[in-house]
């Protein structure tokens, strides 16, 4: 189906996608049950992205001929698709059956309280994000905290403050100057 704007429509689509997701959309187009393509295309959009953002759920939509309702659905149903930027660092939280025996869940309060974010969220100035984990394999160290690729543990709640600490002074570090 086309319209008279279609042109227009089109390249503002293009725009909003990296040039390689375009490509594959139109390889795919046209063909028997391209729509299959979809949970491909959206994880080439997320990994170029970071995310997946109403616009460019949209341009998926439209350049694959595909109902908004039906992208949004997949994008929304596997845990795997974000809708919303990740912050610079990732906390994920153990909530693992050692981790949470040992206070697991105490860490997971304190580090809410303290980014002031809850489990799926990120911090305002787009530092932390937080997210729950069932188990990162490092049960004799529980309860764990991984921030990035660096597991932390044994972690208390005492401890957040500091962990949290040494992230937030690495960012300030690295934005200092250079000295010439």
């Amino acid at each position: 189906m086309t319209t008279d704007n279609w042109t227009e429509i089109k390249a503002a689509c293009e725009a909003a996608l990296p040039a390689d997701v375009v490509a594959y959309i139109q390889r795919y187009q046209g063909t028997a049950h391209s729509e299959s393509q979809l949970i491909a295309i959206l994880h080439m959009v997320q990994a170029a992205a970071g995310y997946l953002s109403k616009e460019q759920m949209n341009a998926v939509a439209q350049l694959a001929q595909i109902p908004l309702a039906k992208v949004t659905g997949v994008a929304t149903f596997y845990h795997y698709f974000r809708l919303h930027p990740r912050g610079k660092h990732m906390i994920n939280v153990c909530l693992g059956t050692a981790c949470y025996v040992k206070g697991a869940d105490k860490i997971g309060q304190r580090l809410m309280g303290d980014l002031g974010i809850q489990f799926g969220e990120t911090t305002k100035d787009g530092l932390f994000s937080l997210e729950s984990t069932r188990c990162l394999g490092t049960c004799g160290l529980a309860p764990v905290v991984m921030v990035d690729d660096q597991i932390h543990g044994p972690v208390t709640p005492g401890d957040i403050a500091t962990l949290l600490d040494k992230y937030t002074k690495k960012e300030k570090v690295s934005k200092l100057p250079v000295q010439v």
